[in-house]
């Protein structure tokens, strides 16, 4: 197994990238990688100096390709390094033609300036993604109480309209206590894209979180999206990194049947890019394995929400759509867009989901509520429950990309799908 690895690793090397001590080539034939300012891995020699500056964060790239009389000298970020001085980096790649693509290693003599970082806070015990002094994200590890929620200024109060179908007889017993969530998400001018324990109802709605409205334990079931009978709590086991192209934190949460009995381990990946101009990517990777037998998760009633959540602010000119391609079309590619005028800018901006097509049930169905400034792709596939095994981990994986402007045109959001489905994506993989 251990040389069947290898093998393919120098052969992906090979295709896609030739690599000396200070000589890299990146083949972007078709322009998507440049054109999504996306993340590439490649797998370098470096010398005993390079890996030194490397990890110290003074390695870089230089553009050979750009027509530019400037130097065009971007960072780089080891990932891990594997035998010896062979190296695994993550770079962004700069905006260029199509085609083979050329760079040069460069050793800066100091680190470079602007580096993206996580960090905790030490009196709410929250986890702050940052770049050169703005706001990312905020990921929620520690309980979160409804007066230490982050809200906008203007946030409007809700009424909750009762239906046939609504089993909300009160609000108050979906105001629970919540953690393992992420908000709130910022934009690129610091407006605050999510929304957390929305007054009337909702209140269990949680800016970007990960659950099930119906998880079975046995013959019981539970409903940690709405925050009732299962419960994510943090076992302390956490770990983060920094660098000059990304910031990356993991973290383990356990489900807690009836907050007692730990039936899941959860493992959450959070990997935020540096930003362009215009967009940031920020990598989703989650991984689930059951703890006891007979777990298994479902959207509400198997044919309505569930999954990836993500309940956002109310901008100005909303607008929310998905998309994706039919079933005879190779690849198929899906995402979703919600974006408008958001408080504390003049300007649109907006929030892609890509899915990705190695996640079981692909692609899932996307479920809208444009009233709650809502739009998931949802899992598992409608009319079914996914069991959770006690061996094989369930693994779901998706892009967040948050932009400025106007809404993409298709082959923007195209080449963003396809960048993210390159076989030199960086994703992080469980050991």
């Amino acid at each position: 197994m251990y040389k069947t690895k290898n093998l393919i690793l120098v052969l992906i090397c090979i295709a896609t990238f030739s690599c000396r001590h200070d000589d890299v080539r990146i083949d972007d034939s078709n322009g998507v990688f440049g054109k999504a300012n996306a993340p590439v891995l490649i797998e370098i020699g470096l010398s005993e100096n390079q890996k030194i500056a490397a990890e110290e964060g003074r390695l870089g790239l230089m553009d050979l390709s750009s027509n530019s009389d400037e130097d065009h000298l971007f960072p780089l970020q080891l990932q891990d390094m594997g035998k010896g001085l062979d190296a695994r980096a993550v770079i962004l790649m700069p905006e260029g033609d199509s085609g083979l693509r050329r760079f040069k290693l460069i050793e800066s003599e100091t680190p470079f300036n602007e580096t993206i970082s996580v960090n905790r806070d030490q009196e709410s015990g929250q986890f702050m993604f940052n770049e050169a002094g703005k706001k990312i994200l905020q990921y929620n590890y520690e309980t979160v109480y409804e007066k230490d929620v982050v809200r906008s200024s203007q946030e409007p109060l809700e009424e909750h309209i009762r239906t046939e179908t609504d089993t909300f007889v009160t609000v108050s017993i979906y105001a629970v206590p919540r953690s393992n969530y992420i908000h709130p998400l910022y934009g690129l001018e610091g407006e605050m894209l999510t929304r957390d324990w929305p007054d009337g109802g909702h209140p269990h709605h949680r800016g970007i979180y990960w659950a099930w409205p119906e998880v079975e334990y046995g013959s019981e079931l539970g409903d940690p999206h709405a925050l009732q009978r299962i419960f994510s709590r943090p076992t302390g086991e956490i770990s983060y990194v920094n660098g000059p192209v990304f910031a990356q934190l993991n973290a383990e949460n356990l489900w807690m049947w009836e907050d007692t009995e730990p039936i899941v381990s959860e493992h959450a990946v959070i990997r935020a890019y540096k930003a362009s101009s215009s967009s940031r990517i920020i990598d989703l990777t989650f991984r689930f394995i059951a703890l006891k037998e007979g777990v298994t998760v479902a959207t509400r009633g198997k044919n309505a929400y569930g999954g990836l959540n993500l309940r956002g602010q109310f901008p100005e000119s909303q607008t929310i759509s998905f998309y994706t391609e039919e079933d005879d079309t190779q690849p198929i590619r899906s995402w979703s867009d919600f974006g408008g005028i958001f408080e504390g800018t003049e300007s649109r901006s907006g929030l892609m989901v890509l899915q990705y097509r190695g996640n079981p049930d692909y692609p899932g169905t996307w479920v809208e509520y444009p009233e709650l400034a809502w739009v998931q792709p949802t899992f598992p596939a409608q009319g079914t429950r996914f069991p959770l095994s006690t061996e094989e981990p369930l693994v779901l994986r998706y892009r967040l990309v948050v932009y400025t402007g106007e809404k993409p045109d298709q082959n923007v959001s195209k080449n963003r799908w396809d960048a993210f489905h390159t076989k030199v994506t960086p994703l992080f993989t469980f050991n």
